[in-house]
């Protein structure tokens, strides 16, 4: 597979006669000028200790510092490297998706483009993913960053994602990670979920390890994580879980608060209405008659919102002939009859 340009600027994939590269390794990268060409050399030296067929995918998310112009400079005297110049800053997220879309390997392997994730770390991953795994993750066990302003909340979104998704990873943060292609084209990115990924991975069944990775202090530049990502983030968590949820089954949860709302509504309306008939009590001023009316109302709306919900579902697996379920092997007898 290769990849082209379609007119509305995104990639797609197109047919190719090329032998296909074992690994991919996607590095999205902004304003990372200084660390480009040390970055670019440290994974191919990796790659060809192992004597594995490889590329390396960039993509320049935007870089105002000249990384565009540098990397266009380095891919003419290199035979392994392929870039990515997206028109602005998209983020992390969209640029990873732009080298998935590119990746032609049989295996993807992400990292940052600052240094601190270490490419002579690839080899150990790809080493675990043969032992049957479809995603391993870094783990940065002696994460070379300041403790209180990146640590701290590492560790605290760390717990908190874990608890959230069910997948019990130390650090959801690292960005070397290896999968297998077959599960990456299986997700869709948008907003900040390149940091869930392990999470949607296993919506799709994916086997998940972690493993302890090298981490080093920054070199060059400067970090562009900050704490305005926070609310982006907590949006994006709540939005894996309810995928993790109830991807296929959305009236599950709609429904059942439109009936419970409904049910309580209609419950407090009886007992107004009892108690007018019975003792004759004005209840055209209780607030409990307000709220019976807004339960009642609440409860039509979010049994509306479920089953639009569950055409939309529908919609969408059936258009795209897209299953609700993935299939890891299929195992059939031998018929072979033996001469």
């Amino acid at each position: 597979m290769s990849t082209s340009l379609h007119p509305d600027g995104s990639l797609v994939r197109t047919s190719s006669a090329t032998h296909r590269p074992e690994v991919s390794v996607v590095v999205p990268i902004h304003n990372e000028y200084e660390s480009l060409p040390h970055l670019v050399d440290a994974i191919a030296s990796s790659l060809q200790a192992e004597q594995l067929r490889y590329e390396i995918i960039c993509i320049d998310d935007g870089s105002t510092d000249d990384s565009g112009t540098l990397l266009k400079q380095i891919v003419q005297t290199r035979s392994d490297l392929r870039a990515v110049i997206l028109r602005r800053n998209y983020g992390q997220t969209a640029a990873m998706a732009a080298g998935f879309s590119c990746a032609r390997g049989q295996v993807i392997v992400t990292l940052d483009g600052d240094l601190q994730n270490d490419p002579a770390d690839i080899p150990i991953l790809l080493a675990k993913l043969e032992e049957g795994y479809d995603l391993v993750s870094g783990w940065r066990k002696d994460r070379q960053d300041a403790a209180l302003s990146r640590l701290l909340p590492s560790k605290i979104a760390n717990w908190l994602i874990s608890q959230v998704t069910g997948v019990k990873l130390k650090d959801y943060g690292c960005s070397l990670k290896a999968y297998r292609a077959e599960l990456i084209a299986d997700m869709n990115l948008y907003g900040e979920l390149h940091r869930f990924l392990p999470a949607l991975a296993f919506i799709e069944g994916a086997r998940i390890t972690e493993i302890p990775v090298r981490h080093h202090a920054r070199r060059f530049g400067k970090s562009k994580y900050g704490l305005d990502r926070t609310f982006r983030v907590i949006m994006d968590l709540l939005t894996v879980w309810f995928m993790r949820k109830f991807l296929t089954k959305p009236m599950h949860v709609f429904g059942l608060f439109g009936v419970g709302s409904i049910t309580i509504g209609t419950a407090i309306g009886v007992y107004l209405t009892a108690i007018k008939i019975a003792y004759g009590v004005s209840i055209g001023n209780r607030p409990l008659l307000i709220l019976a009316v807004v339960l009642v109302l609440a409860g039509v709306q979010l049994f509306s919102v479920g089953l639009l919900a569950e055409l939309l579902m529908r919609t969408y697996h059936e258009s795209q002939g897209r299953p609700i379920y993935r299939v890891r092997e299929m195992i059939e007898p031998d018929n072979r009859i033996d001469s």
